[in-house]
């Protein structure tokens, strides 16, 4: 049986040290790697994200354009009236327009106008 000599501690910290360097230097790569694929998943349905959006603050400038300017409601009551999961459309009031614009963050804004005898209608969505 051959005795062998115990590794001193200076060389047992060195060895985990590389490891732990080796399991670090990981991490950045695989943020960037998720990154990447979280931009391309986005690249790809662009088209399905924007539609949604796009309605969905469509909807909520309809529905608080009317309440405004049909119900004559204040534009903080208002916002009572949205549907549960719109709270990331913001919404903003142009009162000498009569009109409210809501948009999601990062993404076009959509315009409701109040025009008597027709109501809330939207304006014309830009491509």
């Amino acid at each position: 049986m051959a005795i062998t000599k115990p590794k001193s501690p200076s060389a047992r910290r060195g060895s985990r040290s590389s490891a732990s360097r080796k399991r670090k230097s990981r991490w950045p790569w695989a943020l960037l790697v998720l990154a990447a694929v979280l931009a391309a998943l986005g690249w790809f349905y662009r088209a399905p994200i924007l539609g949604y959006t796009g309605a969905g603050a469509g909807y909520s400038a309809h529905v608080v354009c009317s309440c405004r300017y049909i119900g004559g409601r204040s534009l903080e009551d208002c916002k009572k009236d949205r549907l549960a999961g719109m709270e990331l459309v913001s919404l903003s009031e142009d009162e000498e327009a009569r009109s409210i614009t809501a948009r999601y963050p990062l993404l076009p804004p959509v315009v409701a106008t109040y025009r008597k005898g027709y109501g809330c209608v939207m304006e014309r969505w830009e491509d």
